[in-house]
């Protein structure tokens, strides 16, 4: 019986491992892909690649809850969608979705230290998550961290060259900056 509990846990857990590999595989090929020049195919593959990211790799009931936040963050209940965003990371620390859509609410709730640490935490996690670097550039420029919001852009137009806010911000930023020199 206890033979038969390991070889069945062995085969969920590879099932997982299969599955996890097919989604980082396919997230590669989109990532390729939106270096295209082309900006409406690179439109498409980012909708893919953040459908990827909002369906958690195992869990369904995981990503139907931070759907759920999502709706409140939509509506304006920022509470309610942070409150609802910690619990899916703390269900799962590992999902930068999670991560990244409770350093939305920080960020509109205005508190961008917390917001900040929430993106260090999706970038660990996800190092081309050019939506988090578009906010870690937003969340700079309220600290007033203007060379790192810069650097921000940078990195998230290397992910995506055809995004068109981190080219509006950096000169937007590059003035802010030129005006407070004056």
């Amino acid at each position: 019986m206890r033979r038969l509990f390991f070889v069945i846990l062995f085969y969920l857990f590879s099932q997982v491992n299969s599955l996890t590999n097919e989604r980082d595989i396919r997230l590669n090929q989109l990532f390729n892909e939106l270096k295209a020049n082309n900006s409406k195919v690179a439109f498409i593959v980012e909708q893919e690649i953040w459908t990827l990211w909002s369906t958690h790799p195992t869990d369904e009931k995981l990503t139907a809850k931070l759907e759920e936040g999502s709706q409140f963050l939509r509506d304006q209940n920022y509470i309610k969608a942070k409150d609802v965003f910690t619990e899916v990371i703390n269900l799962d620390q590992n999902w930068a979705e999670a991560w990244n859509k409770r350093a939305t609410v920080l960020y509109l709730l205005g508190n961008f230290e917390e917001s900040q640490k929430d993106i260090d935490k999706v970038l660990k996690l996800e190092s081309r998550h050019f939506g988090a670097l578009a906010g870690e550039g937003l969340v700079n420029i309220q600290l007033k961290n203007y060379e790192k919001a810069i650097s921000s852009y940078e990195k998230a137009l290397k992910i995506y060259p055809s995004m068109k806010s981190p080219g509006l911000m950096i000169q937007k930023i590059k003035k802010m900056i030129q005006k407070d020199s004056i």
